[in-house]
């Protein structure tokens, strides 16, 4: 499925060629807001596009031809799950490429992730961990219906990180999404 976004950006499911593209763009995007030094143990989770590809989905958003920024889509139960629930999309890994940060390219992915779980039958909410030092997301996630959900914070385990937790729920009655819907996203 392809689907076009505002400010001429296309957001689609990454294939094995993007995957390049898509570990250069996230490596760069995290240190340059300096979340990470090159060394630090997460930034091999985050360079390891192959594991996050079988395991999750890893969407893309690309804009002329060339891939700008990059994300990755998972269920409760499912390994690249931090923190959904059942009925829950959970969003990981969001990276802008530095030389499209501040055009509105998160932004759009953002709300394209959000339409992307609406249509998908028994999702209910969205959900998203955020280090507590990431205001700029903060700012982004809020801006677009997510609201802080502290009773859902938590450490990342065996270091002194907290990692706040930001939802967005919608309002239809629909069932739960099943922990074995891997395939659906």
């Amino acid at each position: 499925m392809t689907v076009t976004l505002p400010l001429a950006v296309t957001f689609r499911l990454a294939v094995p060629v993007d995957f390049p593209e898509v570990r250069r763009i996230t490596r760069d995007a995290y240190l340059r807001a300096g979340h990470f030094s090159a060394d630090h143990p997460y930034m091999s989770v985050l360079e390891d596009v192959e594991h996050r590809a079988e395991h999750a989905q890893v969407w893309v958003a690309e804009a002329a031809g060339k891939v700008v920024a990059a994300v990755t889509l998972t269920f409760a139960g499912q390994p690249y799950s931090e923190i959904a629930q059942d009925g829950e999309l959970e969003f990981r890994m969001l990276a802008v490429d530095p030389a499209h940060q501040g055009g509105g390219v998160g932004r759009a992915v953002v709300r394209e992730i959000v339409e992307h779980a609406r249509r998908l039958p028994g999702v209910e909410g969205i959900s998203i961990t955020s280090a507590t030092f990431m205001e700029r997301a903060h700012g982004l996630y809020q801006s677009l219906g997510f609201r802080r959900a502290p009773e859902r914070d938590w450490h990342v385990p065996g270091e002194d990180v907290l990692l706040w937790v930001f939802t967005r729920s919608f309002s239809r009655g629909l069932s739960r999404v099943s922990k074995t819907m891997g395939a659906s996203i």
